[in-house]
């Protein structure tokens, strides 16, 4: 079964994410190994975009997308399991033990 959101196939999260947001989700991100230069570069590119009257509703957006991802992996994401505390170590009571 193929998904399409508007004519663009999405094939995996990040095909949703970035369809969602209308911005490839490494421009907020970065990628790793990045230099000085292109991270400058990338922010300049994503001050822009968010100048953009269109793409005003974008923190809005992110924000209403991350809940929903929160919201439906909570289970998982708060699946928090206590663990056992070790036994705790009495102190001798010996006082004044001849040594």
């Amino acid at each position: 079964m193929r998904t399409y959101i508007g004519h663009q196939q999405a094939v995996s999260a990040e095909d949703f994410v970035e369809l969602a947001l209308g911005t490839p989700v490494e421009l907020w991100l970065g990628v790793e190994g990045e230099t000085d230069e292109e991270r400058a570069a990338r922010l300049d590119a994503a001050r822009d975009i968010l100048a953009d009257p269109e793409y005003r509703s974008l923190p809005d957006d992110v924000a209403r997308i991350a809940a929903e991802v929160i919201e439906a992996h909570a289970p998982e994401l708060f699946n928090v399991v206590p663990l056992a505390r070790p036994a705790r170590r009495r102190r001798s009571s010996r006082k004044g033990a001849a040594a």
